[in-house]
C-alpha cells in the first residue's frame, strides 16, 4: 500500500497535557544522573551466556554501578546468567545487580530464585498502564490495573523480606508503568502512589544488615516513542511534581528512538533518533536516573546511547562517573558481544566522528590547535577547537584521524596532517603548491588520501627523507671560501657551533629574510666561493659559484656549470625539535628569470630541506626546488663550464 496522500485519514497526532508552569526549560544541568546499564537485558538480542559475561566485566571497568543483568523467568540461559554471577563471584560489593520482572506471580518468584545470594539486588516489575494495552492487551479498566501493580509489589515485598533473611540479599525495588509516554500522566502518578504505599508499608527490612529502605526508583519508559522530547520533558516534570513524598522515590527514564533515522552504510548501520534528547531534558524536568545501554543497542531502534550522554556530560564539564577513556576497546566489547556494528558517524564513538574531510573544517581545526598549543604553554588548559567538543585524546583517539584528506578538502588539512607527521610548518604559499599536488592524486586514484600517503607524496615531491626520495640533483658535499681571506669558512658545513647556535634561536620562531643577509649579515656583495659536489642524473660533478652567501653562491654555481637559472623569491626557516637535537627546517620557493618575482601568484618552485647545519638546509632546500623546476627537463651544461 503506498504512503497516504493525506495521513490524517489513518493517524491520530499526540495530544499533550497543557502544562503552562513548566520549569524545566529554564534549567541547567550540574551533575550527572545515577546510570543503569540494561546492555545484557534490553541490549541483548543475540549473546550467550560467555559473551554476556565478557560484557558484564567491561561495564565494572566502565564504571557502572547498576547493572540490569536478565529477566531471568524467561529463559533457562537468563536464570543461569544471574546464578554464574552469584556462584563464581563476579559481581564487586558497591554493584547492584537488577533484573526484570512482569507484575506475574509465577514469574517474581523464579526471578527470585535467580538472584538468591548475591549480594545487593533491584527488582524491576513492570505493567503497561495505557490506555491502548489496557483495552486491546488486557481487557482491563484503571482499577484493576492499579490492583494489578499492588499487589504483585506485596508480593516482591515478601519475598525480598524473606530472601534478604534467609540469603543475606539487600533488595531495593523499581516499578515501571510500562508505556509511560502513551498513559494519562494522573493516571500513571495514581497507579505508583499505590505501588509506593504497598512497598514502603512492610515491616520487615529487605535489606541484610536490618536497615528500612526508604526509597522507591520509579522508572518512566518511553516505551514507543510517540511525540518529540519536550512533550516527554512535561510529562516528567508533572510527574515530579504530583507524586507525594518525592524524597522517598528516585526518578528513572527509559527511553528509546522510535522517532529517529537509520543510518546505513555498506554492512553498518545506525539508529540515530530522540531518545538522547528526551533523556536530558527529562533530567532537566526532575529525573534522578537514566536506563540505556552502550552505543544505544536495543530491540527495534534501540535504547538511549549511555556513551553520547555521558560524554555530552563530560564535555560540559560535569564528570559523567562513567570511564570511555579507551573508546576501541568499548566498541570492540560491544561489536564482538554483540554482532553489531557501529557507523563509522556514531556520536563520539564511530570512526569518522573526529575527522574532517571538508577544506574550511581543516583550516579552522589547523588554527584551533595552533591556538590551543599557545594557551596550554601559556597555563590555559581550557579546551576550545573548532569542530571537536571535546580531546579525541580524552577518549583514546588520535589527533591523525582528526583531519583526512579526499579531492574536497582544503591546504589547511594537508598542512597540518605535514606538520603533524614531520614536524614541518609550511609557509602559507607552500601549502597551497602542495595542496594542488595532493589534490592531483586524490582526484586520479577517486578515494581518500591517508596520512601515510601525504606525507609520502611529500617527500617525493621535494625529495625530502633519505635516498628513496632523492632528485635528479642531489647535494652531496660543499666547502665554503671567503674570498678576502681565502680561506676555508666551512667543509660541508659551516662552523658547527656557530650553525647549533644559529639553529638554536630559531626555536618558537620562524624567520622570513634574505637567506644570505640572514645568514652573513656582515659580508659585502661576492664575498663568499662555495663549490659543491652534486650527483646529476647518477653521475658526480663538481660546481662553484660566488655570492654574498652560501645560497646565492649556489645558485650563481647551479647558473654557471649546469645552466639552471634561479633566484629566490621567498625563504623561511624555522627549528625542528629542541636541545641538543635541534634542526633548521629552511624552505625557498626559486623563480627562472622570465618569472616576475613581484606577481606571486605565478612560475615559483618550492623546496625544502632539514638538517642539523643550517647552511645545509638552506642548500638542500634549493637543491629540493632546482628538482621541481627541472622535472624530465635536460639539463643544458654551458660549453665553458
Amino acid at each position: 500500500m503506498p504512503m497516504l496522500a493525506d495521513p490524517s485519514q489513518r493517524y491520530l497526532p499526540f495530544n499533550p497535557v497543557p502544562f503552562p508552569n513548566r520549569t524545566w526549560p529554564d534549567k541547567v544541568n550540574k551533575k550527572a544522573p545515577i546510570w543503569l546499564s540494561t546492555d545484557l537485558r534490553d541490549g541483548n538480542q543475540t549473546m550467550t551466556n560467555q559473551q554476556k559475561l565478557r560484557f558484564f566485566r567491561h561495564l565494572i571497568q566502565i564504571g557502572f554501578k547498576e547493572i540490569e543483568v536478565s529477566y531471568p523467568a524467561a529463559s533457562d540461559t537468563d536464570f543461569q546468567f544471574c546464578r554464574d554471577l552469584q556462584n563464581n563471584g563476579e559481581v564487586p560489593d558497591d554493584v547492584w545487580i537488577q533484573v526484570l520482572t512482569p507484575a506475574r506471580s509465577d514469574l517474581i518468584k523464579r526471578t527470585f530464585e535467580a538472584v538468591a545470594g548475591l549480594k545487593h539486588v533491584i527488582i524491576h516489575m513492570y505493567n503497561a498502564t495505557s490506555c491502548l494495552f489496557r483495552e486491546v492487551v488486557f481487557n482491563n479498566d484503571r482499577a484493576e490495573t492499579i490492583k494489578l501493580a499492588s499487589d504483585h509489589t506485596r508480593l516482591v515485598r515478601e519475598l525480598a523480606e524473606q530472601y534478604a533473611a534467609s540469603h543475606g540479599t539487600s533488595f531495593r525495588f523499581e516499578y515501571s508503568p510500562e508505556t509511560f509516554s502513551q498513559t494519562e500522566t494522573p493516571y500513571a502518578v495514581e497507579v505508583c502512589e499505590a505501588v509506593k504505599k504497598t512497598w514502603l508499608a512492610g515491616e520487615k527490612s529487605v535489606w541484610a544488615d536490618g536497615r528500612k529502605e526508604e526509597r522507591i526508583i520509579f522508572n518512566l519508559p518511553a516505551t514507543v516513542e510517540v511525540a518529540t522530547p519536550n512533550c516527554f520533558a512535561d510529562q516528567v516534570e508533572m510527574f515530579c511534581n504530583t507524586i507525594s513524598e518525592r524524597e522517598k522515590c528516585i526518578i528513572s527514564l527509559h527511553t528509546h528512538n522510535d522517532r529517529g533515522e537509520l543510518f546505513a552504510k555498506t554492512d553498518k548501520a545506525d539508529i540515530l533518533g530522540c531518545a538522547v534528547a528526551a533523556a536530558e531534558l527529562g533530567v532537566l524536568a526532575g529525573a534522578d536516573r537514566i536506563e540505556g545501554t552502550v552505543l544505544g543497542n536495543g530491540e527495534r531502534t534501540g535504547n538511549v546511547d549511555l556513551v553520547t550522554l555521558g560524554l555530552n556530560c563530560y564535555s560540559q564539564g560535569i564528570p559523567p562517573n562513567l570511564d570511555f577513556s579507551d573508546m576501541f576497546s568499548v566498541i570492540d566489547t560491544v561489536t564482538e558481544c554483540t554482532g553489531l556494528p557501529v557507523h563509522p558517524r556514531h556520536p563520539y564513538a564511530g570512526e569518522l566522528v573526529f575527522t574532517a574531510f571538508s577544506g574550511s573544517h581543516q583550516d579552522a581545526i589547523k588554527k584551533g590547535f595552533e591556538a590551543q598549543t599557545r594557551r596550554e604553554k601559556a597555563g590555559d588548559k581550557v579546551w576550545s577547537m573548532p569542530y571537536l567538543p571535546i580531546d579525541p585524546a580524552d577518549v583514546g583517539c588520535t589527533y591523525e584521524a582528526v583531519i583526512r584528506v579526499n579531492s574536497q578538502s582544503g591546504k589547511g588539512g594537508i598542512a597540518y596532517i605535514v606538520k603533524s607527521a614531520l614536524a614541518l610548518d609550511l609557509p602559507r604559499r607552500m601549502q597551497i603548491a602542495f595542496y594542488k599536488v595532493v589534490q592531483d592524486r586524490s582526484e586520479t586514484t577517486g578515494k581518500e588520501m591517508t596520512s601515510k600517503d601525504i606525507t609520502t607524496a611529500f617527500r617525493q615531491t621535494y625529495h625530502l627523507g633519505g635516498s628513496i626520495y632523492d632528485g635528479r640533483l642531489v647535494l652531496k658535499s660543499f666547502v665554503t671560501v671567503d674570498i678576502r681571506s681565502a680561506t676555508p669558512s666551512a667543509v660541508g658545513s659551516p662552523d658547527r657551533s656557530r650553525a647549533h647556535s644559529r639553529v638554536a634561536s630559531l626555536q618558537n620562531a620562524v624567520v622570513e629574510a634574505s637567506p644570505d643577509r640572514s645568514l652573513d649579515s656582515n659580508l659585502p656583495s661576492a664575498s663568499k666561493r662555495l663549490t659543491a659536489k652534486v650527483l646529476i642524473d647518477g653521475t658526480l660533478r663538481e660546481v662553484s659559484g660566488e655570492g654574498n652567501g652560501p645560497l646565492s653562491s649556489f645558485l650563481d654555481a647551479l647558473q654557471g656549470d649546469l645552466g639552471i637559472a634561479l633566484s629566490i623569491r621567498e625563504y623561511t626557516e624555522h627549528a625542528v625539535g629542541a636541545g641538543s637535537d635541534v634542526k633548521a627546517a629552511t624552505y625557498v620557493e626559486l623563480i627562472p628569470p622570465n618569472v616576475d618575482a613581484k606577481d606571486k601568484t605565478k612560475g615559483g618552485f618550492w623546496g625544502v630541506g632539514v638538517d642539523a647545519d643550517i647552511t645545509a638546509s638552506g642548500l638542500k632546500a634549493v637543491i629540493s626546488a632546482a628538482n621541481g623546476y627541472l622535472g624530465q627537463n635536460p639539463i643544458q651544461v654551458p660549453e665553458n663550464a
